[in-house]
């Protein structure tokens, strides 16, 4: 993958192609769950901070979705957004839900905060095409780069539910966001989803831009390297990572209450993230910047999705990306068995 440094302001960021779309992302994009008022209800000012700050710091790629905190991330990240020349930065949404103001807060998603609307899932072509034009207006922008199809997956809708849902994504909200791209009016289309094997399923049953995969490919576990990112690659299909923390745990370490797929972390997992920063330890090296480095090493990832909730934390995230690792670290990990023998890794300068 070509990569070409693009400096913003005080910050140098590597910049990739997505696939064959014909854009540019940086290496680190900017999810915007957390300032739907995830984990807790944010200052306005401080949420808006963050967005603001990863824009300024080189960030290219923001990442929204209606479902965070029911419009309330795409109200913020707008916000940010829109004092800065549009061709600067690559906007990502999400389509599968609509909000409905009549219904009061209704289900929260697991959001604390957030606006006092009610989340409809909805995968055909009237709710898509809704989704999209409430996107414009809580964002306040006239163009959105990339719509993707959200949380068409078993995590989401049930074993029972997943082939329903999944006809209904490629009837509905797929023939909507085709022609969407065939008109120019988005540039790329795609799936957010937390398993790699529907982003498989997906990538074989349309023609698909880009894949946004959460979880299945970190520094703990990488599932998607047996056939999802094979195909990735095979169909030049652009892929985002979210989720390389694992909820967390590889953010920091396995101390008690570690969070690992949105719980409690399990004996097992706690015990290989154990060994995983014993390694970086003898190395002197943090296991979050591991973590934050190793996804970038695959070929077919364009950028790692990273959640913040303030301008610090953009401006640790960009830190971590540069600190360097010392190669020694990678093939440990593997002499361990804790990363497979072909899994690609970082080249330390």
């Amino acid at each position: 993958m070509t990569v070409t440094p693009a400096t913003t302001g005080n910050t140098c960021l590597p910049i990739r192609p997505l696939g064959r779309t014909g854009l540019n992302v940086s290496a680190i994009g900017f999810g915007a769950a957390p300032i739907g008022d995830l984990y807790a209800c944010l200052d306005e000012s401080e949420a808006i901070g963050a967005a603001a700050t990863a824009i300024d710091s080189g960030i290219t790629l923001f990442d929204a979705a209606p479902l965070y905190g029911h419009g309330l991330a795409e109200h913020r990240c707008g916000t940010a957004l829109r004092s800065h020349p549009r061709g600067g930065f690559v906007l990502s949404t999400k389509v599968g839900r609509w909000m409905d103001p009549s219904k009061g807060k209704g289900d929260r998603s697991g959001y604390v905060g957030g606006l006092p609307h009610a989340a409809v899932i909805d995968y055909s072509y009237d709710g898509t095409m809704r989704s999209f034009e409430q996107s414009l207006l809580r964002l306040g922008l006239d163009r959105i780069d990339i719509l993707l199809i959200h949380d068409v997956d078993v995590w989401t809708h049930g074993a029972a539910a997943i082939e329903r849902r999944f006809k209904e994504a490629m009837d509905g909200a797929y023939r909507a966001l085709d022609q969407l791209r065939s008109a120019k009016v988005i540039s790329a289309i795609g799936v957010g989803v937390n398993e790699a094997e529907m982003c498989e399923r997906f990538a074989e049953a349309g023609d698909f831009d880009v894949m946004l995969l959460a979880g299945r490919y970190s520094l703990l576990e990488q599932p998607a390297l047996q056939s999802f990112l094979p195909t990735a690659e095979r169909k030049g299909l652009g892929v985002l990572l979210g989720g390389v923390f694992n909820s967390g745990i590889l953010a920091t370490g396995a101390r008690p209450g570690a969070h690992y797929n949105y719980a409690v972390a399990p004996p097992a997992i706690m015990a290989r993230v154990e060994r995983i920063e014993a390694v970086c330890h003898a190395h002197g090296t943090k296991l979050a910047d591991a973590a934050l480095q190793f996804p970038l090493a695959h070929p077919a990832v364009s950028s790692i999705v990273l959640g913040a909730t303030s301008a610090q934390e953009v401006r640790r995230n960009i830190a971590s990306l540069s600190r360097k690792i010392p190669s020694g670290l990678w093939s440990d990990l593997k002499a361990e068995g804790l990363l497979e023998p072909h899994v690609p890794v970082p080249v330390s300068p």
